[in-house]
């Protein structure tokens, strides 16, 4: 894309709003809207917006922020809003001199992808982000009600969101996506859409752009989407399991088809990097207070820092598929998470593993749920953090996180964090109150 396609784009379509899309440290999506009177302007980079009014941005004395569009994300929604087309640009934050703002999440993933690129390496990524549908109340509120009673690939009527998903489906593919696969997950008013993998920056764009259609769509529907892990006790959270792999010269590097398990030495270290930082990035992969509702045992969620090649309950698994499909898939992260600052931690975790040539334990393709606390420190395998507090506390251990977010993100992020988890804790909840109330 170039600015004179752009525009030659904007007027055949007759669009009269442009949204500059960004997220803010927490993974929100933001946007700043411009009529058609400012297109050009928009495309050159020369929108300004105020930082100080996002949460972790900048201080109000150094508020002016300029929002730098990338071209190649142009798309025009494929819906007719009441004041007519709309199209979006994601955009990277600059300060007003041009220098780049240390508090873009998305800047933050591209230097990381530097990095590879130096090394020779290409990320590529591809997502498996669940989601609820719920009713509405009688005045629009969000409910946790589910509209069905369906699981695991049913059907409809039992599935009650299938019109809806589809409408999604069909969106995200005027929006260029190709989707893969869509169905209902295990847990009622569950679902899964996974779209096809893409190199990391593109694929956290994707995310970013799928978070926004779904909860646009079920509004149409009359129904609340939610990225929240685990709305509802005693049924499975929401995961974002991330499928990842290293090219190299146009071929996947992870696979070798003389090497153990036809991994390569690659792989191996990749694994070895992402296990030695998983639990300093799981602040940064499973962010709220809620995320550890789900990464519980019982669940389908994993709780173990362990990998296997079949075994679907330790942290990474190495699926089936050999070639160009060799890739890891980490089970931990959550559709809560910024996709890029944890594309970014993930991708800097494993090329630390090939840096410095880590090697992981012997993979673990027992049923680690069974296991005793013996067994799993025979195996030499770890629990992931049990809480946010305890994930923060792991957050300020590991260097090379640090780094990789940057001093600005990572002290606004750990903050904020750290009051969430305060405020938390100082309440009072309805299982306390049913629990001890008449008892003590």
């Amino acid at each position: 894309m170039d600015k004179k396609r752009i525009l030659t784009l904007l007027k055949e379509n007759k669009v009269k709003y442009l949204r500059l899309q960004f997220t803010d440290i927490m993974g929100v999506n933001k946007n700043v809207e411009v009529p058609n009177s400012q297109f050009e302007k928009a495309i050159d980079g020369q929108i300004l917006f105020d930082g100080s009014s996002i949460e972790g941005f900048a201080r109000i004395e150094e508020s002016d922020m300029l929002l730098v569009p990338d071209l190649d994300s142009f798309v025009i929604f494929p819906w007719d809003e009441n004041s007519g087309m709309v199209a979006r640009l994601v955009c990277d934050i600059y300060h007003p001199d041009g220098t780049n703002f240390a508090g873009c999440p998305r800047s933050v993933l591209k230097r990381v992808v530097k990095t590879a690129k130096d090394m020779g390496y290409t990320m590529m990524v591809g997502p498996e982000a669940e989601f609820f549908l719920f009713e509405r109340g009688q005045r629009g509120e969000a409910t946790s009600i589910t509209h069905d009673a369906g699981g695991y690939f049913d059907l409809a009527p039992v599935d009650r969101g299938e019109e809806a998903r589809r409408t999604i489906v069909d969106t995200l593919i005027g929006l260029g996506f190709e989707v893969e696969a869509a169905h209902h997950e295990v847990a009622p008013g569950q679902h899964e859409i996974d779209f096809k993998y893409a190199e990391a920056v593109k694929t956290a764009d994707n995310i970013a752009t799928f978070r926004f259609v779904v909860k646009r769509i079920a509004h149409d529907f009359g129904l609340h989407a939610t990225f929240m892990p685990k709305p509802i006790y005693g049924i499975n959270g929401s995961g974002m399991h991330v499928h990842q792999s290293l090219f190299k010269a146009g071929k996947n590097a992870f696979y070798d088809p003389k090497g153990k398990y036809e991994l390569s030495r690659g792989a191996f270290n990749y694994i070895g990097g992402i296990l030695k930082h998983v639990r300093g990035f799981t602040a940064i992969t499973n962010p709220l207070v809620n995320s550890f509702k789900r990464l519980v045992p019982g669940y389908e969620a994993p709780t173990h820092v362990a990998w296997s090649q079949r075994n679907r309950s330790p942290l990474c698994r190495i699926p089936e598929s050999r070639g160009k499909g060799t890739r890891v898939e980490l089970r931990s992260p959550d559709p809560s998470a910024n996709p890029y600052l944890a594309l970014a931690v993930m991708l800097a975790s494993g090329l630390d593993g090939i840096k410095d040539d880590i090697v992981p334990v012997d993979p673990v393709n027992k049923n680690l749920y069974a296991l005793s606390l013996r067994e799993r420190r025979r195996l030499k395998v770890s629990n992931l953090p049990g809480d946010l507090n305890e994930a923060l506390d792991f957050l300020e251990k590991d260097k090379l996180v640090r780094e990789t977010l940057s001093d600005h993100i990572y002290y606004h992020f750990l903050n904020a964090k750290r009051e969430e988890w305060r405020e938390y804790i100082a309440q009072v909840h309805d299982w306390e109150l049913n629990r001890y109330l008449s008892s003590y």
